[in-house]
């Protein structure tokens, strides 16, 4: 795998993973329309998540070192509330495991379906058709008037926002995407619906990634790739780091919008370019 190839998809995941577009999508989107083949041949699928598990573990320590005291926090209170029984229950302590429960539904779905999920979904047509449908719902669901803190999410909310969350298993969802979709239809304002999303995504990026890395250990094969997938982890953490304060800066004066548009600008791109013959609607 080129170095160049490592870099930029390593960008790509940094980027993509925190903002609400769809790092599945981008990833199979890039190669796609530039024409890249590295995990092509025998053996390419089990490369091919070798690689992947650098990225997600790039982006995972890029959320984690941004809020590595929110983490602390809730990682503390959470223990304590388990273990002594801290009465009265704690804010950060009732949300460390609000959030845990939130990230169940998809880790449930992901485990059972995951090779029904790689099988079925993953063409170029139905990443941009959710590129644009999913794109649509978010923009709908930003015009609505949210009040609500991130202190106010409940177990009711929790399980809403894990249910939409489990919908980013097919790629062009986008697992931010969906779930500031989520927050902010049920009555959270923009900034605390990007917190929500960025902090629920490092228990799921976490179990990714340990289930991938146990999997990736059993099969071997991915020495070739260690200097790619240093390069991957390097550059998705930076992107990554870049990403999750630009979006926070973002809310804070502007909508999500930008997003919405882009969305839909790279489905039409992807449909344009299946209509006119350019690239083959084959699962990438």
């Amino acid at each position: 795998m080129p170095i160049l190839h490592a870099i930029v998809l390593g960008l790509v995941q940094g980027l993509s993973e925190f903002l609400p577009i769809s790092s599945s999508a981008h990833l199979l989107f890039v190669p796609w329309l530039l024409g890249w083949d590295d995990f092509s041949g025998a053996g390419g699928e089990s490369l091919k998540q070798s690689f992947d598990v650098a990225l997600h573990l790039g982006t995972f320590v890029a959320v984690l070192g941004y809020f590595r005291k929110d983490v602390k926090s809730y990682v503390v209170e959470g223990t304590k509330l388990v273990l002594t029984r801290t009465k009265p229950v704690t804010t950060d302590g009732r949300l460390a495991w609000l959030f845990v429960l939130a990230t169940i539904p998809a880790a449930a779905i992901g485990a059972i379906f995951e090779d029904q999920i790689g099988t079925a979904l993953g063409s170029p047509l139905i990443i941009a058709l959710s590129l644009i449908g999913f794109g649509i719902l978010l923009g709908v669901a930003d015009r609505a008037v949210g009040t609500r803190k991130v202190e106010d999410f409940r177990m009711p909310d929790s399980l809403k926002v894990g249910m939409a969350q489990a919908l980013a298993l097919n790629p062009g969802t986008s697992r931010s995407g969906i779930t500031m979709t989520a927050a902010r239809w049920i009555g959270f304002d923009r900034d605390a619906a990007v917190r929500i999303s960025f902090v629920m995504s490092l228990p799921v990026i976490f179990g990714a990634v340990v289930f991938k890395m146990l999997k990736m250990f059993s099969e071997g094969g991915y020495e070739e790739l260690l200097v790619p997938m240093a390069v991957g982890i390097v550059t998705s953490c930076i992107s990554g780091l870049v990403a999750v304060w630009g979006t926070i800066k973002l809310v804070s004066t502007r909508n999500l919008m930008p997003f919405v548009i882009y969305r839909i600008a790279v489905g039409v791109l992807m449909l344009v370019i299946l209509a006119f013959g350019w690239r083959e609607n084959v699962a990438v």
